[in-house]
């Protein structure tokens, strides 16, 4: 690879650093500038594909091989000696997160809907933020408790804006079904241990509650069809949707995996032509065309709400906040 293609990779890092690590978790963000600092770890990008050459990616396949790292001594350390496995792991596995505290911002739109709910997740993972109704909420000056379940419940703490239409309780979602190129199976030990090491080093609460999901979805076992959004496997599930709920097909943190602006924009079309409510929680650059209708810069780091189109709110990635925009609560 050339010197602009290793600047390119560098400044991914960087950006990584400063725009989603910074505040976040301290060692992610040493990290990350050091990497974007050393030709020997760019190189070793390089040689992956575009879309796994993600700082996320290569923090996570380290740290579930061989451990947390102590600094970046011992991170360059095990990727010197190491880097067939390292770069075996990331071909293998993806960052599907699968953050269910993102629920937390998708609950002031979902709440408003006519109820029931139908709710179809594209890039679904696990299915773990299929189940808005199943979790409890704590916004600070409104807290929303999960229903009765014999299982330890999380709870999501979200800073919502004082403009945020807060929901006094939970949707009532009677069908759902998730759609995902490669499903975790919220059973599977080995799935669970790399959905567990994609939680940044620091997030102790995050962990226990993504744990506490899981769970929760082994119990539940929400339905998730491995397929592509981009085919006939999003028809055929809404067609299989009760026709007495409220249809909603939404995504977050997925459409970023689509390289190309068109296919994205194809699918935001067929969303749209399927389902009467279609919202989208991705980075502003996913679909800009909607987010500069914002009337407000984009703040670095943040995921941009719409729904149908239309700007909600400025989220959190890992939904830890909640900033209303739009127009109309």
């Amino acid at each position: 690879m050339d010197e602009e293609g290793l600047a390119e990779i560098s400044a991914r890092y960087i950006r990584f650093a400063d725009t989603e690590a910074r505040g976040r978790s301290p060692l992610y963000e040493e990290l990350a500038r050091a990497v974007a600092g050393d030709r020997e770890a760019l190189g070793f990008l390089s040689t992956l594909p575009d879309l796994k050459r993600q700082p996320n990616l290569l923090l996570a396949a380290v740290r579930h091989l061989f451990g947390t790292p102590t600094g970046w001594t011992e991170f360059r350390q095990a990727l010197q000696a190491n880097p067939d496995a390292i770069r075996s792991l990331m071909l293998e596995r993806s960052t599907q997160t699968n953050e269910p505290g993102r629920c937390a911002t998708l609950l002031p739109v979902l709440a408003r809907l006519s109820q029931p709910l139908a709710l179809i997740e594209v890039g679904t993972s696990a299915g773990l933020c299929l189940m808005p109704d199943l979790y409890g909420y704590d916004y600070g000056r409104t807290v929303i408790r999960g229903p009765a379940m014999a299982l330890e419940q999380p709870v999501f703490r979200c800073f919502a804006s004082e403009t945020t239409p807060l929901p006094t309780a939970l949707p009532q979602v009677v069908w759902r079904a998730g759609l995902d190129l490669s499903p975790i199976d919220a059973s599977d030990d080995s799935q669970v241990a790399w959905l567990e090491t994609l939680v940044w080093p620091e997030q102790t609460a995050r962990l226990a509650n993504l744990r506490a999901a899981l769970k929760i979805a082994a119990t539940v076992k929400p339905r998730v069809v491995k397929g592509d959004l981009r085919g006939s496997d999003l028809v055929q599930l809404c067609n299989e949707a009760p026709n007495d709920a409220t249809l909603v097909i939404f995504h977050t943190a997925v459409l970023d995996y689509v390289s190309d602006p068109g296919d994205r924009e194809a699918f935001a079309e067929q969303a749209m032509r399927l389902s009467p409510y279609w919202v989208s929680n991705e980075f502003p650059r996913v679909f800009p065309s909607i987010a500069t209708r914002a009337e407000t810069s984009w703040p670095p780091g943040r995921f941009f709400l719409s729904a149908n189109g239309s700007p909600v709110a400025w989220t959190d990635p890992h939904g830890a906040s909640l900033e209303w925009i739009a127009n109309e609560a």
